[in-house]
């Protein structure tokens, strides 16, 4: 590959497949009965994930199998990484060596060592004996191995660095720092396998659960045609625009990563058709791969999947699918936008051509997408009126009604689907370029839309289980698949039914099979990170970080976020995003909040989580080790470093974005009314596109340095209109301590107030600030309401001291981190009370009339050096 690279020669259609597949899929796939039984092998893992997803796992599985799900996940991964994945480059691509067919064996049996003993570790009380111990090792190498087959070395060195952690922390070796008292090989080994602590954690439940069912929704809706079709109606509403190709790249790998959670596969899908025509209308080699890199790895920020993040946050943080993804929407939303803009002003400041002979009609071609947007959220959204109606009408028989009513529809859309031809892929190298035309086959797909409104109607609107709602979205291709073709065919007056139907047959196969091969890498991945989450538990090393990163940053929030972020690329190089979420967030999420809170600013977890995870993807992006940035050169034929840093340019936005949603979470729409929200909506859109354009040093025209600086000072006000409203007006008022009690009194019930407490910490005895905001209440006086807070309180020494809270009060938990009985007092330092402020929004109105200064005199510009704007 890399020969290939160096000589700058785009790799051809076969060797990117194997490019896909050595890294997402395996890229052993053996003939004859072999790979006959690896199929079988993948399908049954696949049909076994439906049953276990599906309301009825309880009667069709044994209660022992569905328990132990987590075991049976690991066990099919585990066998099929060491069949699917070669040891070495040049181990056989055409057979199973038998020492892969051994380790596979052994692993799935490890594996599912706590299935065939589980009453023996229940009756232990999940402590490992002499047996457990050495079998529970023998596991953890056999996983390590079959992480470094599927995820590359890097994955598994980390891992066995945090092992080797555990059972030597109290070496010499080990930084004062972080050293612990170590752990014994039994102790170790029954925390990491036989327990939930560690490789069977939270991290592998989610991929069991909800991830897997995911990652066969897309393999299903992809083997049914709907990438084909995304890209098709991406490149017939913009490619006829000026760097139309770039922007329907970006359009396309937005539609197909909800299909892909993989950024690797997303490039290569829709960049073996997007790349080459966007060489074609003036785009460098390097710039064409990280146009589709920056579109693809964004795939994996835009809800409502998120790659497996999502589902992860909703066991981290402890809040509902629905609301992560509320919080997670409007940030990816605007960070599309951006990327549309920055391939735009690419094409501008070039002067680029359009492709084909249509009318360029610009804003015709933005109301038409937002229609579409609009109509299908509509969809989503007034599903439940008719659901409803028919709920109440008929109780008994709802279920079978609404599924009937399903498949009419279903029929009705696939008969729209007849009438024109199937939509074959279009060759990005023929000399003339016949751009699709939307009229004429948006009827083509409109049935793939409706297992994706069938997830949505369930995920939001029923608010059903992520792994539910996947199942019955599941069923439905699978009936798409068994179907389509054999009606389409009748439809159509053809009759070869027969044959249709085994071609859907075949197609629901090979589905079942890619979808299983797909989630190999992401069941180890979360397996093997357990190991790094189970060494936090058991070492405490995460209060120890908290300390180091304090230290290194010298108490400074921006400094530590910076930190937190160079440490999710570093580790990200060389983890899958999934595994270095889980990672970075065990390690550091805690970190954020509490030493925000030592800095007076309040941190919602949510926000902490979602910071880590944008770093975490940008690393797909990053040289050296940019997996996205290496495919794409490889369909490029560029070079992959310096595609790498010119995707990573072109992500600035997702690199700016987690910074200000730290600072400003009405971005993630906490705690925002309806009117706020739109208006927040809209502010950041327009603050992104006047980032992108001082970024980019191109707005109207070619902007001068003091234009992208004052651009960008635009674009900071408009994102945190606060940061200047604050210093013109304080948002609260400082208050004694002495003061506290009669000033809660004196309060509006209701009113959030930010209390500040210092004292010697439990852990270390260093003295620390933490900042607690506390609602008041209701009660009668001031005296009472501090009461119900938590606050006992002793004012002596000329100090408002503080004992330790009442357990289970509001500002327990807090608060538990102070040491009450030592020597230094625990006390409340600072009291600050909401004032009242004019409207931040206000703030826009200088930072757009700078704007439109700004335009005035690039339009001015513009027109003199006669430049289109």
């Amino acid at each position: 590959m890399s020969a290939d690279q160096q000589g700058n020669r785009p790799l051809s259609e076969e060797e990117l497949q194997e490019l896909v597949a050595s890294s997402d899929a395996g890229a052993r796939d053996p003939a004859g009965n072999v790979g006959l039984f690896l199929a079988i092998v993948a399908a049954i893992w696949s049909i076994f994930q439906v049953v276990l997803a599906s309301p009825l796992s309880n009667v069709v599985l044994p209660g022992s199998v569905v328990n132990n799900a987590r075991q049976f996940h690991l066990a099919f991964a585990m066998f099929l990484a060491f069949a699917a994945y070669p040891a070495l480059k040049s181990s056989p691509r055409n057979y199973i060596p038998i020492q892969d067919w051994v380790m596979g064996i052994l692993g799935a049996g490890v594996a599912l060592y706590g299935y065939f003993f589980y009453n023996k570790i229940v009756n232990a009380g999940g402590l490992a004996d002499d047996f457990d111990k050495w079998v529970a090792l023998g596991g953890l190498i056999l996983l390590f191995e079959a992480a470094r087959r599927a995820l590359g070395p890097a994955m598994a060195i980390i891992a066995t660095i945090f092992l080797a952690y555990v059972f030597f922390g109290s070496s010499e070796w080990v930084p004062e720092v972080i050293r612990w008292k170590g752990a014994s090989l039994k102790k170790a080994m029954s925390h990491m396998w036989i327990t939930s602590e560690g490789v069977f954690g939270i991290a592998l439940g989610v991929s069991t659960k909800f991830v897997f069912l995911f990652v066969l929704f897309g393999a299903l809706l992809d083997k049914a045609g709907a990438g084909n079709y995304f890209i098709k109606m991406a490149f017939g509403a913009l490619g006829h625009l000026r760097g139309g190709p770039a922007k329907a790249a970006v359009v396309g790998s937005a539609a197909t990563g909800l299909i892909s959670g993989s950024s690797i596969a997303n490039v290569v899908t829709t960049g073996t058709f997007t790349i080459p025509l966007m060489k074609r209308v003036g785009f460098t080699s390097e710039q064409a791969g990280s146009v589709e890199v920056a579109s693809s790895v964004n795939g994996q920020i835009m809800p409502p999947v998120m790659g497996a993040a999502a589902f992860l946050m909703v066991e981290y943080v402890g809040i509902s699918y629905v609301e992560v993804i509320t919080h997670a929407f409007l940030p990816a939303a605007i960070s599309y936008i951006a990327l549309v803009y920055i391939v735009h002003l690419e094409a501008v400041k070039r002067n680029m051509p359009t492709l084909g002979d249509r009318d360029v009609h610009l804003a015709r071609t933005v109301v038409g997408m937002l229609m579409f947007f609009l109509v299908f959220a509509g969809l989503c959204y007034g599903s439940q009126f008719p659901v409803d109606a028919i709920t109440s009408w008929a109780p008994s028989s709802a279920g079978m009604i609404l599924s009937l009513v399903v498949c009419a529809v279903y029929v009705a859309l696939l008969y729209l689907a007849a009438q024109v031809p199937d939509l074959e892929p279009d060759d990005p190298n023929a000399k003339e370029v016949t751009l699709p035309v939307i009229s004429e086959i948006y009827k083509a797909g409109l049935h793939y839309l409706l297992p994706i409104i069938v997830l949505v109607y369930f995920l939001m609107i029923e608010q059903k289980s992520p792994g539910l709602s996947a199942f019955w979205a599941t069923a439905l291709l699978f009936v798409i698949l068994l179907t389509q073709k054999p009606l389409k065919a009748m439809f159509r007056g053809e009759s070869a039914l027969a044959n249709a139907f085994v071609d859907g047959v075949a197609d629901l196969w090979q589905g079942l099979i890619d979808g299983a091969r797909n989630m190999i890498g992401i069941a180890l991945a979360t397996a093997t990170a357990g190991v790094i989450v189970g060494t936090v538990t058991l070492t405490g090393v995460g209060q120890v970080m908290a300390d180091l990163v304090e230290f290194l940053s010298g108490g400074n929030l921006i400094l530590m976020l910076v930190m937190v972020g160079i440490l999710s690329l570093i580790l990200g190089m060389g983890l899958p995003t999934t595994a270095n979420y889980i990672v970075v967030s065990s390690l550091m999420a805690g970190v954020v909040v509490e030493l925000g809170a030592q800095s007076g600013l309040i941190v919602p977890l949510i926000a902490v989580h979602l910071f880590v995870f944008y770093f975490g993807i940008m690393a797909d992006v990053t040289p050296p080790v940019g997996l996205a940035s290496f495919a794409a050169a490889a369909v490029s034929g560029g070079d992959a470093i310096k595609t790498g840093f010119t995707a990573f340019f072109y992500s600035l936005r997702t690199v700016a974005l987690p910074f200000v949603f730290i600072f400003n979470t009405d971005l993630l729409l906490i705690d925002v009314t309806w009117v706020e929200g739109i208006i927040v909506a809209i502010s950041a859109t327009i603050a992104i596109l006047v980032f992108t354009a001082g970024t980019m040093g191109y707005f109207l025209t070619h902007s001068r340095i003091y234009e992208s600086v004052v651009l960008i000072a635009v674009a900071f006000a408009l994102f945190r209109p606060d940061f200047f409203m604050d210093r013109i007006s304080p948002s609260h008022l400082a208050v004694e301590p002495a003061a506290f009690v009669q000033t809660m009194g004196e309060t509006e019930p209701g009113t959030e107030v930010r209390v500040v407490v210092s004292g010697p910490d439990f852990d270390t005895g260093k003295m620390v600030d933490t900042t607690v905001v506390v609602p008041v209440g209701t009660e009668d006086g001031g005296a009472a309401r501090v009461d119900a807070m938590g606050f006992l309180l002793i004012e002596e020494d000329g100090l408002v001291k503080m004992d330790e809270p009442m357990f289970g009060s509001p500002i327990a938990d807090d608060l538990g981190n102070f040491d009450y009985y030592g020597d230094e007092p625990v006390r409340i330092t600072a009291v600050d009370v909401p004032s009242s402020q004019p409207p931040k929004q206000l703030i826009f109105i200088p930072a757009l009339l700078l704007l439109a200064l700004i335009a005035f005199l690039q339009r001015g510009r513009a027109a003199r050096q006669e430049v289109p704007a």
